[in-house]
């Protein structure tokens, strides 16, 4: 089977539409998300093949592959390796975020409604995915941070500019 557009997302469906459909999931690394033509397996053995137009969104969590009025195909994230970053004021967020930009680092950006698991209550935080350089320049400027495995939801991408 070949996929050549994603065909909606499993949290637009109701709970009863989710209960009445056998599930068969594509786990994928967050890299993979940003390719427009690959080869994956469902976690049934079925093999199929991406091909998204050119410009088409990237896949993302819980995007439906394909559907039929008996099961779904949804993509499932694999974890990834994260430094969740919450500096506790404006002058760290300054500093950090001018510093970790300089060394392009693609950033994610959460308010203080999303949870992380292993850090109490933040005002936001900054995830990039893990580098231990930028483990260790928290770590001397005293920055807040924590390490974690978390399935992302969209991937990580470098902003297009020039210098």
């Amino acid at each position: 089977m070949i996929i050549t557009e994603i065909v909606g997302s499993i949290g637009s469906l109701s709970p009863e539409e989710l209960d009445s459909c056998h599930i068969e999931r594509v786990r994928m690394p967050l890299s993979d998300l940003t390719r427009r033509i690959q080869r994956v397996r469902t976690d049934h053995g079925r093999e199929l093949g991406i091909r998204l137009a050119p410009g088409a969104a990237d896949l993302r969590a819980g995007d439906i592959l394909a559907r039929d009025e008996r099961s779904l195909i949804v993509v499932e994230l694999e974890s990834t390796d994260v430094l969740v970053i919450a500096p506790t004021t404006i002058e760290q967020m300054g500093v950090v975020a001018h510093n970790l930009g300089n060394r392009h680092l693609p950033a994610q950006f959460f308010g203080p409604e999303e949870d992380f698991e292993g850090l109490g209550g933040h005002d936001g935080v900054m995830v990039i995915q893990y580098d231990h350089t930028a483990e260790h320049y928290l770590e001397r400027i005293g920055v807040p941070h924590i390490r974690l495995q978390r399935a992302m939801r969209v991937p990580f991408r470098h902003a297009e500019h020039t210098h």
